[in-house]
């Protein structure tokens, strides 16, 4: 039970991209690449692989390869070779269905064996594929995102767990009176069930979140399991976490709940001297009229900084307001207060190559000290770590990182169960009295 278990800090790595290059020597040449990375996170008991995404082409090239595969997809090849490590898969709320995602969400949940979780985002991109128009603007995307959610949880909730069987020739049998209605009428959606996906081994995938902004953060502390968010300092993770905790008691959430997940962009070295060779490779590649376009996109997409000098701070002008701002206010804020502390542009163009995510460079002993920090703190529970895969820092990562993290008792040693709730250590929903009609979920506007 939560408040009771034994406290670890749980990992994820990045899922390898499935898809293939003009220069691979065979079709399946990314598809095999990503299992054999699956199966390495898998053998160092990696908690998680986690797909990120967006909803657009990214013709600026400011996001590297993030959305150049469907998540669900791919997670659901990389199911099919590992046994035991969690598959978390990047859905946008503004531009999915709840019933389409339920649908597949439960089928990775069956054909995972129990694995699956989706991470809900309400997207800044991609509004010109959905229909056109702008953007809607943050309240409306986080309105629309709560019913999303409360109607995903609602039909994982209202079909009964003996619904289905299994005949002696294998065949699949249905009862219909075992799955429930929902009978939703909300502003965004209306959806009837059942849901015609059997109910999942977990109960319910995994629900993370991710957003910092003021609506994303009451999002989170209502329905989220796992919150994902960028707090590049302590001091700013606390605030952060004491604030979502708050909101999260006041929706009668356990003290422990939501999880707090940070992206850990890490430079690993073997020695001081080699940290600071590493830096200094890293800084030299940064193109910088790129990163003028990466760090415009951090402060909101409005503003040009072409013919700023590179070596002075932004003039106060050009910040926007956060509140004014339709897209990434979280990430908004964060490179406003950078700019605020009289960073020059140069220095926010390297700190905008961590989109605002925590970033650290040292030996494997001083990145475990900082991650210990947090964790200590109270203010870490998930970790996406960075390098597997990389030829530069995959081995300091496994034969570095990982083994003073296990060193210091802050990693299992081993998965904790047989699916990924277990091994997050969260609890399994609670499954109500499904007998008679189908009763309404907490939260739920019905109809009748």
């Amino acid at each position: 039970m939560p408040g009771v278990r034994s406290r670890r800090l749980k990992t994820l790595v990045g899922a390898g991209n499935v898809v293939f290059a003009v220069n691979d020597p065979s079709p399946v040449t990314g598809a095999r690449r990503a299992a054999e990375l699956a199966r390495k996170a898998e053998a160092e008991k990696i908690t998680g692989l986690f797909t990120a995404d967006l909803l657009q082409a990214d013709p600026a090239g400011l996001s590297g390869t993030t959305g150049t595969q469907e998540p669900i997809v791919a997670l659901a090849a990389l199911s099919q070779v590992t046994a035991q490590i969690g598959l978390v898969a990047t859905v946008s709320t503004t531009y999915h269905h709840p019933y389409n995602l339920a649908r597949l969400i439960g089928t990775l949940d069956h054909v995972s064996g129990g694995r699956a979780a989706w991470n809900a985002v309400t997207s800044s991109v991609g509004e010109e594929n959905f229909g056109g128009g702008e953007l809607p603007n943050p309240a409306k995307r986080y309105a629309r995102a709560g019913e999303f959610i409360e109607i995903v949880n609602a039909l994982f909730d209202a079909n009964q767990p003996d619904a289905v069987r299994r005949g002696r020739g294998g065949a699949i049998s249905v009862d219909p009176g075992k799955l429930g209605r929902i009978d939703y009428h909300g502003e965004h959606f209306q959806v009837q069930g059942p849901l015609n996906v059997p109910f999942p081994p977990q109960g319910r995938p995994v629900q993370f979140q991710a957003g910092q902004s003021a609506e994303g953060i009451t999002l989170g502390a209502r329905h989220a399991e796992v919150v994902y968010t960028s707090q590049p300092t302590l001091e700013e993770a606390i605030a952060f976490v004491a604030e979502l905790r708050r909101q999260a008691r006041g929706f009668g959430r356990a003290a422990d709940l939501p999880l707090m997940m940070n992206s850990f962009h890490s430079v690993i070295g073997d020695s001081e001297a080699d940290v600071a060779r590493r830096l200094r490779e890293k800084h030299e590649k940064i193109d910088y009229q790129q990163g003028r376009l990466k760090l415009a996109d951090m402060l909101g997409g409005r503003i040009d900084l072409s013919d700023l000098p590179l070596d002075q701070p932004l003039p106060e002008r050009l910040l926007p307001e956060v509140d004014g701002t339709n897209r990434r206010r979280g990430r908004v804020e964060v490179f406003r207060r950078y700019a605020q502390r009289g960073l020059t542009l140069r220095e926010l163009i390297i700190q905008a190559q961590e989109t605002g995510h925590w970033s650290v460079a040292g030996t494997p002993e001083q990145l475990a000290d900082a991650v210990e920090e947090r964790f200590r703190a109270g203010v870490l529970d998930v970790i996406s770590l960075h390098g597997l895969g990389n030829p530069d820092q995959e081995d300091l990562l496994l034969n570095g990182l990982l083994p003073e993290l296990r060193k210091r008792s802050l990693l299992d040693t081993d998965y904790l169960g047989g699916d990924f709730r277990s091994n997050l250590g969260l609890p399994r929903p609670v499954v109500r009295d499904r007998s008679g009609p189908p009763v309404s979920p907490a939260g739920l506007r019905q109809t009748g």
